[in-house]
């Protein structure tokens, strides 16, 4: 373990991390104002079928963020599914991204759900590196349609 995985932290997150959550969406391509990370963050907060944890530096700097959903479906049994994974790019092969997979892990353990999902984006595949590192195993190719209302 590297000294700079030592000192970070993993901790639920809270309305006064909106703005290192939103910089580091931004970050990844889904760009976002506080304004909007804060109503987001209070639309799940305290609904059990959700989580997000921070991973925090030792100087207090939040450095990534996973986000959590429970997943139910008929055809499936229920599921943890990862819906947002974001490490900021100054510390990414650092180990923040297995902290913060190993946190919600537990949280999908805690949920007594017995799998975990995530989907990425055929585009980043140093993403489908770093899952299948984990263990996880691609089962599906899908193609994703949307409708705005």
């Amino acid at each position: 373990m590297t000294r700079q995985i030592q000192s970070v932290k993993v901790r639920a997150a809270g309305k006064n991390d909106a703005e290192a959550v939103a910089r580091l969406a931004g970050e990844l391509g889904y760009p976002s104002t506080v304004a909007q990370i804060r109503e987001r963050l209070d639309l799940i907060d305290g609904d059990p079928q959700h989580a997000t944890f921070v991973a925090v530096a030792g100087g207090g700097a939040v450095v990534g963020w996973i986000q959590l959903s429970r997943m139910c479906s008929l055809v499936t049994d229920p599921r943890a599914e990862i819906t947002g994974l974001i490490v900021d790019s100054m510390h990414r092969g650092d180990g923040v991204g297995r902290l913060l997979v190993d946190r919600g892990e537990a949280w999908a353990r805690e949920q007594r759900l017995a799998a975990m999902g995530v989907r990425s984006n055929v585009v980043r595949e140093g993403a489908h590196r770093f899952y299948v590192r984990l263990g996880y195993a691609i089962t599906k190719s899908q193609n994703v349609f949307r409708n705005d209302l």
